[in-house]
């Protein structure tokens, strides 16, 4: 069985639907990439999972559970975290006041904060430092560090490189293919293909609100994604 599978998922802002009919796969363990141009539903598929917006009950199923429809808290509650396009961090609170809201669901497991300083030793450095004062790097950093203070079983990351440094993105999938080591399941929204098809165990393109192509990276030839992006 499939820790997450979404079946025939649509979503809706207001009177534009966003996504039509949607069908995706995650194992336990497997990382999953999301690639697809601007507009395309991508972080509307996260939404829906993370109970941001409004689903069919059976369109989003978690460990076999149906969740589509929950409350993001009971959604967080069950093992699913959020990292946000943009961060999202509280400018009043700290660097460690922000951490330690991750942890309000009390989800047992094995991040602390005192692990998280353990991978991000820049966050120890910087506890006591409003948060929204770092780097934008230290700051997609402390984004990572609040969502693994839920103790996720699935983690999903919305353009976690965007307007980042080359550098400072490869620091930061290097510790995302740790925690994947590590057992934690991902989903991965990246406008980026290239490093989409690095880290990825598959890849999904979206077109339109629809799945466009799927499959492994080493299956999926640069002709096909293009298709599938741009519609040509």
């Amino acid at each position: 069985m499939s820790l997450l599978a979404t079946h025939a998922l649509d979503a809706r802002y207001g009177d534009f639907q966003a996504l039509w009919g949607v069908e995706v796969t995650l194992d336990a363990g497997e990382t999953v990439a999301i690639i697809g141009a601007n507009g395309a539903g991508k972080t509307t598929f996260l939404r829906s999972i993370a109970g941001v917006l409004a689903a069919r009950p059976n369109a989003v199923m978690f460990d076999g559970r149906a969740i589509g429809g929950m409350s993001a808290h009971r959604i967080v509650a069950l093992g699913i975290a959020s990292v946000p396009e943009g961060r999202l961090l509280f400018p009043s609170l700290t660097v460690e006041e922000n951490l330690l809201i991750g942890g309000h669901s009390r989800r047992k497991g094995p991040w602390t904060l005192d692990r998280l300083y353990r991978l991000f030793p820049i966050l120890r450095e910087r506890r006591h430092q409003l948060a929204t004062t770092m780097s934008g790097g230290q700051q997609q950093m402390a984004a990572i560090g609040r969502a693994l203070m839920a103790n996720p079983r699935l983690l999903l990351c919305d353009e976690i490189s965007l307007g980042l440094a080359p550098v400072v993105i490869r620091d930061i999938y290097a510790i995302l293919s740790q925690i994947g080591a590590d057992g934690t399941s991902l989903i991965v929204v990246e406008q980026d293909i290239n490093l989409a098809l690095k880290v990825a165990d598959r890849i999904y393109c979206f077109q339109e609100g629809r799945v466009s192509l799927e499959g492994r990276p080493a299956d999926i030839v640069r002709d096909d994604i293009t298709r599938a992006y741009f519609g040509v």
